[in-house]
């Protein structure tokens, strides 16, 4: 007589499965996963920030005195490109949204002195007329970074800007001028400080007021109060390029996670030079290669989740790795953007991988800090801890270990950082404690100020597309009329 096999559910009943449903840990730390993804869930709350009409319009505000500003600084001598091109990131330089030195910036707090921050890159030259692979000069420069010599440049242009030039003698015997990074960041500061000056003079109700204007290095920082808020102005003066570096042509011959999700036309339409040198580099000569533009493409492809444990682990070490400063954040981007083409891309969609993904990322850092090596995304034969010390990477390394053995405490106390700048800010706007506007036009009377249909408009464009980063194309002779690209689309 046959027996019949004892079923799922009668097997379960004998005992056969009665494995308790551990709930998920991570084994260093102990931690419960799902705990560490509810952080960072609050976390995300806390930190992203909603913009209701009277903050859009605002913003529109900060922003458009911010063109008009460099539309007047254009005026001045010309230098600028009469039509320009500005790339407009949310988050400033602090943030990791360009690859800058931090060394050289005066530390800004969230909340104490700021309550939204960008990073406006402003082409001081523009080359956009090949179509060739673009070969610079880095026969003095180390990987990632390049002299620029005005020969590229017609004798316009050399006239202009030869005094913002370090001079050379050209093996023929004619001068060889070099676009000098801190020179310009020099003339940019004293032009735009003489500007400033000049629209004080005559105050015009519904004006943002300048609480600010520093030269962080290369960089000029500017805080303007609007109504109730505090923006801060990351203003970055570029060379611009169209096409793609000859240097990093071998990274287009690579697999990477954003094949087939956007076009390769998209992600190699262009790229800049910033002003900031190598370790050994000469100040006052070197330029580092940026692909910030190519990054607002590739961002579109990161998934939620990631991007949610990127900001989170961005909040924890942005502080804790501050001094000395060996690390900024836009280390972890890269690292983020390696793990995107290391990884399946099912796996990265997962919504509720966050708490791995802030795991991996601690240990991608760590890892990257015991071995001094940390590959730049499109030019990946360039090592960004290469110039650290011994010394100097291993604290950094012991610091992360201390996180990633208690990431839990590490995360509330984040959250705790961002609530209590959250809560200045809002401290601040019931004090008022900023110029009161109603609005941009409350005078009524100029026609040159935006109508409120454009302030609409970016309202909308900042409810449907949060956290994206915007171009913006401008003629400094009509500033009432900018056109918007928000990622690819155009307004």
């Amino acid at each position: 007589m046959k027996m019949a096999a004892p079923t799922a559910s009668k097997a379960a009943s004998l005992g056969c499965n009665n494995k308790p449903a551990f709930p998920e840990l991570d084994f260093r730390s102990g931690a419960r996963v799902e705990e560490l993804n509810k952080l960072i869930q609050e976390f995300t709350r806390h930190d992203q920030r909603e913009y209701d009409d009277q903050r859009a319009l605002e913003i529109h505000t900060a922003k458009d005195f911010i063109f008009s500003m460099l539309g007047m600084v254009q005026k001045l001598d010309q230098k600028l490109p009469v039509a320009n091109e500005y790339l407009l990131l949310s988050g400033g330089v602090r943030e990791g949204v360009v690859d800058l030195d931090l060394d050289e910036l005066n530390v800004y707090a969230r909340g104490t002195d700021y309550d939204m921050d960008f990073t406006l890159l402003v082409p001081a030259l523009k080359l956009h007329d090949r179509n060739q692979p673009v070969t610079l000069d880095m026969r003095h420069s180390a990987l990632c970074h390049s002299w620029l010599s005005l020969r590229l440049f017609d004798e316009g242009t050399i006239s202009k800007w030869k005094d913002c030039c370090t001079i050379a003698d050209h093996v023929n015997g004619a001068t060889n001028y070099f676009f000098s990074p801190t020179k310009v960041a020099d003339w940019f500061y004293d032009s735009i400080s003489i500007v400033l000056s000049e629209i004080q003079k005559k105050p015009q109700r519904g004006m943002p007021k300048v609480e600010k204007v520093e030269k962080n290095g290369t960089i000029i920082s500017i805080i303007l109060g609007v109504g109730s808020s505090r923006m801060l102005y990351d203003i970055v003066p570029v060379v611009s390029f169209k096409g793609w570096p000859a240097v990093a042509q071998s990274w287009l011959m690579e697999n990477h996670f954003w094949d087939g999700k956007i076009t390769e036309e998209e992600v190699i339409s262009g790229f800049y030079l910033v002003p900031a040198c190598s370790y050994k580099g000469k100040k006052d000569n070197e330029w580092r290669l940026s692909f910030a533009r190519s990054e607002v493409q590739l961002k579109k492809c990161i998934s939620g989740s990631l991007m949610q444990a990127y900001q989170a682990c961005k909040a924890i070490i942005i502080k804790l790795l501050s001094r000395p400063k060996a690390i900024s954040p836009y280390h972890l981007r890269s690292m983020m953007l390696w793990a995107c083409d290391r990884l399946p891309a099912s796996y990265l969609a997962q919504e509720d991988y966050a708490a791995h993904f802030l795991l991996g990322l601690i240990d991608d850092l760590q890892h990257c800090l015991v071995n001094k090596m940390c590959p730049n995304y499109f030019i990946p034969q360039c090592n960004m801890l290469e110039h650290l010390s011994e010394e100097t990477v291993m604290l950094h390394a012991r610091k992360l270990s201390s996180v990633r053995s208690d990431p839990t405490e590490h995360l509330r106390t984040a959250i705790e950082h961002v609530k209590a700048a959250n809560r200045l800010t809002l401290k601040l706007q019931r004090r008022g404690s900023t110029t009161s506007i109603p609005s941009p036009q409350s005078d009524g009377g100029d026609p040159n100020q935006p109508d409120d249909r454009l302030a609409k408009k970016l309202q909308q464009l900042v409810t449907e597309n949060p956290g994206k980063s915007i171009s913006v194309f401008i003629n400094p002779d009509d500033v009432t009329r900018p056109h918007f690209r928000i990622d690819d689309k155009f307004f």
